[in-house]
Protein backbone atom coordinates (compact mmCIF):
# COMPACT_ATOMS: atom_id res chain seq x y z
CA UNK A 1 0.00 0.00 0.00
CA UNK A 2 1.56 3.40 -1.07
CA UNK A 3 1.52 6.63 1.09
CA UNK A 4 1.62 9.95 1.14
CA UNK A 5 4.90 11.47 1.52
CA UNK A 6 3.45 12.95 4.58
CA UNK A 7 2.18 10.03 6.07
CA UNK A 8 5.36 8.49 5.77
CA UNK A 9 6.97 11.25 7.85
CA UNK A 10 8.35 13.50 5.39
CA UNK A 11 8.65 17.01 6.46
CA UNK A 12 7.40 20.40 4.65
CA UNK A 13 7.65 23.37 6.84
CA UNK A 14 5.73 25.14 8.98
CA UNK A 15 2.61 26.06 7.26
CA UNK A 16 -0.36 24.18 8.58
CA UNK A 17 -2.15 21.73 5.50
CA UNK A 18 -5.83 22.06 4.60
CA UNK A 19 -8.20 19.30 5.61
CA UNK A 20 -7.45 16.72 2.80
CA UNK A 21 -3.86 18.67 2.04
CA UNK A 22 -5.21 18.60 -1.49
CA UNK A 23 -6.16 21.46 -3.95
CA UNK A 24 -9.81 20.67 -3.34
CA UNK A 25 -9.60 22.45 0.00
CA UNK A 26 -9.91 25.28 -1.75
CA UNK A 27 -13.77 25.83 -1.66
CA UNK A 28 -15.56 24.69 -4.72
CA UNK A 29 -12.17 23.40 -6.77
CA UNK A 30 -12.59 19.61 -8.32
CA UNK A 31 -10.34 17.19 -9.61
CA UNK A 32 -10.72 14.46 -11.70
CA UNK A 33 -9.32 11.56 -13.63
CA UNK A 34 -9.80 9.11 -17.05
CA UNK A 35 -7.05 6.33 -16.62
CA UNK A 36 -6.37 4.47 -19.79
CA UNK A 37 -4.58 1.20 -19.01
CA UNK A 38 -4.48 -1.97 -21.37
CA UNK A 39 -2.12 -4.27 -23.35
CA UNK A 40 1.93 -5.67 -22.67
CA UNK A 41 4.60 -6.44 -24.20
CA UNK A 42 5.90 -5.10 -27.79
CA UNK A 43 4.93 -1.69 -28.71
CA UNK A 44 1.71 -2.27 -31.91
CA UNK A 45 1.40 0.92 -33.03
CA UNK A 46 -2.46 1.71 -32.83
CA UNK A 47 -2.89 -1.21 -30.44
CA UNK A 48 -0.89 -0.42 -27.16
CA UNK A 49 0.20 -0.96 -24.86
CA UNK A 50 -1.86 2.13 -23.27
CA UNK A 51 -0.56 4.27 -20.41
CA UNK A 52 -2.14 7.15 -20.36
CA UNK A 53 -5.18 9.34 -19.92
CA UNK A 54 -6.40 12.61 -18.75
CA UNK A 55 -7.38 14.85 -15.76
CA UNK A 56 -9.36 17.89 -15.32
CA UNK A 57 -8.89 20.85 -12.81
CA UNK A 58 -12.61 22.74 -12.03
CA UNK A 59 -11.75 26.17 -10.18
CA UNK A 60 -15.07 25.97 -9.62
CA UNK A 61 -18.26 23.58 -10.54
CA UNK A 62 -20.56 26.45 -12.21
CA UNK A 63 -20.18 27.70 -15.91
CA UNK A 64 -16.62 28.68 -16.26
CA UNK A 65 -17.42 30.14 -19.38
CA UNK A 66 -19.60 32.68 -18.03
CA UNK A 67 -18.14 33.00 -14.85
CA UNK A 68 -14.28 32.79 -15.20
CA UNK A 69 -11.53 33.42 -12.56
CA UNK A 70 -8.75 35.15 -12.16
CA UNK A 71 -5.37 33.58 -13.79
CA UNK A 72 -2.13 33.23 -14.97
CA UNK A 73 0.62 31.18 -16.45
CA UNK A 74 4.53 31.17 -16.12
CA UNK A 75 6.88 29.51 -18.47
CA UNK A 76 10.08 28.79 -16.45
CA UNK A 77 10.88 26.23 -19.38
CA UNK A 78 8.82 26.48 -22.58
CA UNK A 79 9.50 23.01 -24.13
CA UNK A 80 6.13 22.13 -23.68
CA UNK A 81 1.98 22.88 -24.60
CA UNK A 82 -0.24 25.30 -23.00
CA UNK A 83 -3.42 25.75 -25.24
CA UNK A 84 -5.42 29.04 -24.62
CA UNK A 85 -2.13 30.79 -22.76
CA UNK A 86 -2.39 34.04 -25.09
CA UNK A 87 -5.74 34.73 -23.75
CA UNK A 88 -4.81 33.85 -20.31
CA UNK A 89 -1.67 36.89 -20.80
CA UNK A 90 -4.10 39.19 -22.19
CA UNK A 91 -7.05 39.18 -19.81
CA UNK A 92 -5.98 37.48 -16.78
CA UNK A 93 -8.75 35.20 -16.87
CA UNK A 94 -9.10 31.39 -16.77
CA UNK A 95 -12.46 30.77 -18.32
CA UNK A 96 -12.70 26.87 -19.05
CA UNK A 97 -11.45 23.58 -17.20
CA UNK A 98 -7.72 22.96 -17.33
CA UNK A 99 -7.05 19.62 -19.28
CA UNK A 100 -3.90 17.85 -18.65
CA UNK A 101 -3.24 14.79 -20.70
CA UNK A 102 -0.23 13.29 -22.95
CA UNK A 103 1.31 15.75 -25.83
CA UNK A 104 -0.30 14.84 -29.02
CA UNK A 105 -3.66 13.83 -27.03
CA UNK A 106 -3.87 17.65 -26.74
CA UNK A 107 -6.05 18.22 -29.94
CA UNK A 108 -8.34 15.37 -28.38
CA UNK A 109 -8.91 17.28 -25.26
CA UNK A 110 -9.44 20.62 -26.41
CA UNK A 111 -12.20 19.73 -28.62
CA UNK A 112 -14.14 18.09 -25.52
CA UNK A 113 -13.48 20.80 -23.41
CA UNK A 114 -14.86 23.29 -26.11
CA UNK A 115 -17.79 20.55 -26.42
CA UNK A 116 -18.50 20.74 -22.96
CA UNK A 117 -18.47 24.20 -22.85
CA UNK A 118 -20.95 24.40 -26.11
CA UNK A 119 -23.68 22.42 -24.39
CA UNK A 120 -23.40 24.77 -21.17
CA UNK A 121 -23.42 28.36 -23.19
CA UNK A 122 -25.47 27.33 -25.99
CA UNK A 123 -25.19 30.94 -27.41
CA UNK A 124 -21.16 30.68 -27.36
CA UNK A 125 -19.68 31.84 -30.84
CA UNK A 126 -23.45 32.92 -31.99
CA UNK A 127 -24.52 36.10 -29.95
CA UNK A 128 -21.44 35.81 -27.28
CA UNK A 129 -17.54 35.15 -27.73
CA UNK A 130 -15.67 32.00 -28.89
CA UNK A 131 -14.41 29.71 -26.24
CA UNK A 132 -10.43 28.81 -26.34
CA UNK A 133 -9.74 25.49 -24.02
CA UNK A 134 -7.44 25.45 -21.60
CA UNK A 135 -4.79 22.28 -22.10
CA UNK A 136 -1.20 21.31 -20.84
CA UNK A 137 0.64 18.28 -21.24
CA UNK A 138 3.79 15.63 -20.63
CA UNK A 139 5.00 13.19 -22.66
CA UNK A 140 4.48 9.66 -21.72
CA UNK A 141 5.94 8.24 -24.62
CA UNK A 142 8.00 5.87 -22.76
CA UNK A 143 5.32 3.46 -21.65
CA UNK A 144 2.77 4.43 -23.82
CA UNK A 145 1.68 3.86 -27.67
CA UNK A 146 1.56 8.00 -27.95
CA UNK A 147 1.01 7.73 -32.09
CA UNK A 148 -1.72 5.44 -30.63
CA UNK A 149 -3.53 8.64 -29.78
CA UNK A 150 -5.98 6.68 -27.30
CA UNK A 151 -6.99 9.67 -25.35
CA UNK A 152 -10.77 10.03 -26.99
CA UNK A 153 -13.94 12.61 -26.51
CA UNK A 154 -15.37 10.33 -24.16
CA UNK A 155 -12.28 9.98 -21.46
CA UNK A 156 -12.25 13.99 -21.33
CA UNK A 157 -15.95 13.25 -20.05
CA UNK A 158 -15.87 10.73 -18.08
CA UNK A 159 -12.62 13.08 -16.33
CA UNK A 160 -15.31 15.67 -15.94
CA UNK A 161 -18.72 13.50 -15.02
CA UNK A 162 -16.55 12.19 -11.99
CA UNK A 163 -14.46 15.24 -10.96
CA UNK A 164 -14.61 15.46 -7.33
CA UNK A 165 -12.77 16.80 -3.71
CA UNK A 166 -10.90 13.75 -3.40
CA UNK A 167 -7.92 13.57 -5.63
CA UNK A 168 -6.70 9.93 -6.34
CA UNK A 169 -2.71 10.72 -7.06
CA UNK A 170 0.46 9.20 -8.87
CA UNK A 171 -0.31 6.71 -11.69
CA UNK A 172 -3.63 8.05 -12.84
CA UNK A 173 -5.51 10.01 -14.94
CA UNK A 174 -3.24 12.06 -17.10
CA UNK A 175 -0.24 10.77 -14.85
CA UNK A 176 -1.01 7.06 -15.66
CA UNK A 177 2.55 6.79 -17.77
CA UNK A 178 4.41 9.54 -16.61
CA UNK A 179 7.96 9.19 -14.99
CA UNK A 180 9.92 11.58 -12.30
CA UNK A 181 13.09 11.70 -11.22
CA UNK A 182 13.55 8.33 -13.28
CA UNK A 183 10.99 6.87 -10.75
CA UNK A 184 6.97 6.55 -11.62
CA UNK A 185 5.60 10.01 -10.98
CA UNK A 186 2.29 10.97 -11.88
CA UNK A 187 -0.52 13.36 -10.02
CA UNK A 188 0.50 14.68 -6.91
CA UNK A 189 -1.34 17.44 -5.08
CA UNK A 190 -1.17 19.27 -1.20
CA UNK A 191 -2.50 22.81 0.27
CA UNK A 192 -1.55 25.17 2.73
CA UNK A 193 -3.86 27.80 5.16
CA UNK A 194 -2.18 30.70 5.34
CA UNK A 195 -4.02 34.26 7.33
CA UNK A 196 -3.51 37.63 5.81
CA UNK A 197 -5.15 40.96 6.24
CA UNK A 198 -8.32 39.52 4.52
CA UNK A 199 -8.61 36.57 6.51
CA UNK A 200 -7.72 32.71 7.01
CA UNK A 201 -7.24 31.70 2.98
CA UNK A 202 -6.50 28.16 1.20
CA UNK A 203 -3.70 27.69 -0.85
CA UNK A 204 -3.39 24.15 -3.16
CA UNK A 205 -1.45 22.73 -5.62
CA UNK A 206 -1.61 19.81 -8.26
CA UNK A 207 1.66 18.51 -10.24
CA UNK A 208 1.60 16.77 -13.72
CA UNK A 209 5.18 15.25 -12.79
CA UNK A 210 7.43 13.79 -15.60
CA UNK A 211 10.72 15.10 -14.67
CA UNK A 212 14.33 15.00 -13.77
CA UNK A 213 16.65 12.50 -13.74
CA UNK A 214 17.68 10.33 -10.52
CA UNK A 215 20.73 11.75 -9.30
CA UNK A 216 18.78 15.32 -9.26
CA UNK A 217 16.09 14.21 -6.71
CA UNK A 218 16.37 15.50 -3.22
CA UNK A 219 13.58 15.62 -0.50
CA UNK A 220 14.41 17.52 2.55
CA UNK A 221 17.63 18.80 0.82
CA UNK A 222 18.84 15.37 1.22
CA UNK A 223 20.52 13.56 -2.32
CA UNK A 224 17.86 10.62 -1.89
CA UNK A 225 18.42 10.11 -5.77
CA UNK A 226 21.91 9.57 -5.41
CA UNK A 227 21.67 7.57 -2.48
CA UNK A 228 19.02 4.86 -2.49
CA UNK A 229 19.40 1.90 -3.92
CA UNK A 230 16.79 0.98 -6.83
CA UNK A 231 17.67 -0.78 -10.14
CA UNK A 232 16.11 1.62 -12.82
CA UNK A 233 16.98 3.02 -16.20
CA UNK A 234 17.46 6.31 -17.15
CA UNK A 235 14.95 7.86 -20.10
CA UNK A 236 17.04 9.40 -22.87
CA UNK A 237 14.38 12.64 -22.59
CA UNK A 238 14.22 14.47 -19.13
CA UNK A 239 10.37 14.93 -19.50
CA UNK A 240 8.38 18.21 -18.29
CA UNK A 241 6.09 19.06 -15.62
CA UNK A 242 3.09 20.77 -15.54
CA UNK A 243 1.85 22.70 -11.75
CA UNK A 244 -1.50 24.46 -11.00
CA UNK A 245 -1.71 26.51 -7.97
CA UNK A 246 -4.91 27.50 -6.92
CA UNK A 247 -6.28 29.63 -4.11
CA UNK A 248 -9.12 31.85 -2.74
CA UNK A 249 -7.12 34.58 -1.64
CA UNK A 250 -8.19 37.68 -3.27
CA UNK A 251 -5.58 38.40 -5.77
CA UNK A 252 -5.35 40.01 -9.35
CA UNK A 253 -3.69 38.30 -12.38
CA UNK A 254 -0.89 40.11 -12.14
CA UNK A 255 -0.37 38.78 -8.63
CA UNK A 256 -0.90 35.17 -9.57
CA UNK A 257 1.85 35.63 -12.16
CA UNK A 258 4.00 36.12 -8.93
CA UNK A 259 2.48 33.61 -7.18
CA UNK A 260 3.31 31.75 -10.20
CA UNK A 261 6.76 32.08 -10.11
CA UNK A 262 7.28 30.82 -6.80
CA UNK A 263 6.10 27.19 -7.71
CA UNK A 264 9.44 26.91 -9.70
CA UNK A 265 10.85 27.12 -6.45
CA UNK A 266 8.62 23.82 -5.10
CA UNK A 267 10.36 22.64 -8.04
CA UNK A 268 13.75 23.43 -7.55
CA UNK A 269 13.49 22.14 -4.35
CA UNK A 270 13.16 19.25 -5.26
CA UNK A 271 16.10 18.79 -7.46
CA UNK A 272 15.28 20.24 -10.75
CA UNK A 273 17.13 22.36 -13.05
CA UNK A 274 14.36 22.75 -16.00
CA UNK A 275 16.42 20.60 -18.16
CA UNK A 276 16.99 21.76 -21.83
CA UNK A 277 14.25 19.43 -23.17
CA UNK A 278 11.58 20.22 -20.17
CA UNK A 279 8.69 21.59 -20.22
CA UNK A 280 7.98 23.60 -17.02
CA UNK A 281 5.05 24.85 -16.92
CA UNK A 282 2.90 26.83 -13.58
CA UNK A 283 -0.76 27.93 -14.14
CA UNK A 284 -1.87 29.78 -11.25
CA UNK A 285 -5.56 31.01 -10.29
CA UNK A 286 -7.65 32.20 -7.66
CA UNK A 287 -11.46 31.57 -6.89
CA UNK A 288 -12.10 34.99 -5.25
CA UNK A 289 -13.44 37.94 -7.50
CA UNK A 290 -15.38 35.68 -9.78
CA UNK A 291 -15.65 37.58 -12.66
CA UNK A 292 -19.50 37.81 -14.29
CA UNK A 293 -18.70 38.02 -18.02
CA UNK A 294 -21.86 39.46 -19.27
CA UNK A 295 -23.22 40.43 -16.07
CA UNK A 296 -20.85 43.46 -15.08
CA UNK A 297 -21.39 46.58 -16.27
CA UNK A 298 -19.36 49.79 -16.03
CA UNK A 299 -17.09 50.01 -13.08
CA UNK A 300 -16.27 46.86 -11.32
CA UNK A 301 -14.89 47.07 -7.67
CA UNK A 302 -12.81 44.43 -6.17
CA UNK A 303 -11.05 43.80 -2.93
CA UNK A 304 -7.72 42.72 -3.61
CA UNK A 305 -4.61 41.48 -1.22
CA UNK A 306 -1.71 44.16 -1.06
CA UNK A 307 2.22 43.23 -2.52
CA UNK A 308 3.35 43.91 0.56
CA UNK A 309 0.84 40.81 1.85
CA UNK A 310 1.75 38.23 -0.37
CA UNK A 311 4.95 36.69 1.41
CA UNK A 312 2.80 33.84 3.24
CA UNK A 313 1.50 32.75 -0.06
CA UNK A 314 4.52 32.76 -1.80
CA UNK A 315 5.89 30.33 1.07
CA UNK A 316 2.50 28.36 0.81
CA UNK A 317 3.19 27.58 -3.12
CA UNK A 318 6.64 26.78 -2.67
CA UNK A 319 6.23 24.01 0.32
CA UNK A 320 2.86 22.94 -1.33
CA UNK A 321 4.55 22.23 -4.95
CA UNK A 322 7.25 20.36 -2.91
CA UNK A 323 5.47 18.17 -2.04
CA UNK A 324 2.84 17.67 -4.45
CA UNK A 325 5.86 16.72 -6.26
CA UNK A 326 7.15 14.14 -4.10
CA UNK A 327 3.58 13.01 -2.76
CA UNK A 328 3.60 12.17 -7.04
CA UNK A 329 6.41 9.92 -6.49
CA UNK A 330 5.40 7.97 -3.06
CA UNK A 331 2.00 7.60 -4.07
CA UNK A 332 2.97 5.90 -8.13
CA UNK A 333 3.33 1.88 -8.28
CA UNK A 334 5.81 0.26 -10.39
CA UNK A 335 4.65 0.25 -14.27
CA UNK A 336 5.89 -1.47 -17.20
CA UNK A 337 5.06 0.01 -20.50
CA UNK A 338 5.95 -0.77 -24.13
CA UNK A 339 8.48 -2.54 -24.95
CA UNK A 340 9.39 -3.72 -21.41
CA UNK A 341 10.08 0.01 -20.74
CA UNK A 342 9.89 0.25 -16.61
CA UNK A 343 9.28 2.99 -14.67
CA UNK A 344 9.66 1.36 -10.60
CA UNK A 345 8.22 2.94 -7.79
CA UNK A 346 10.51 5.38 -5.39
CA UNK A 347 11.39 2.92 -2.36
CA UNK A 348 9.53 4.74 0.75
CA UNK A 349 11.01 2.80 3.84
CA UNK A 350 14.78 3.38 2.33
CA UNK A 351 13.89 6.85 1.59
CA UNK A 352 12.80 7.79 5.29
CA UNK A 353 15.41 5.25 6.53
CA UNK A 354 18.10 8.12 4.61
CA UNK A 355 15.96 11.35 5.70
CA UNK A 356 16.05 9.85 9.10
CA UNK A 357 19.73 9.16 9.22
CA UNK A 358 20.45 12.78 8.13
CA UNK A 359 17.93 14.15 11.06
CA UNK A 360 20.24 12.55 13.80
CA UNK A 361 23.39 13.19 12.47
CA UNK A 362 22.12 16.93 11.65
CA UNK A 363 20.56 16.74 15.69
CA UNK A 364 24.10 15.85 16.46
CA UNK A 365 22.81 11.87 17.26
Amino acid sequence: MRVRAREAGARFGDLPTGRRNMITDVPGVKVGHCTLKKGEGALVQGAGPVRTGVTVVLPHAGNLFQNPVKGAYFDLNGCGGLSGSLQIREFGIIETPIGLTNTMSMGTVADALVRHLLKQNPEAGLSIDTIIPIVSECDDSYLNDARGLHVREEHVRTALDFAGEVVDEGAVGAGTGMTCYDFKGGIGTSSRMVKTPSGEHVLGSIVLSNHGTRDELLIEGAPVGKLVKADNPKRAEHGSIVMIVGTDAPLDARQLGRVAKRAAMGLAKTGSCANNGSGDIVLAFSTANVHDRYGHKGLVTEHLLLDRDLNVLFRATVDSVEESIINSLFKAETMTGRDGHVSPELPIEPVMEILNARRADQNGA
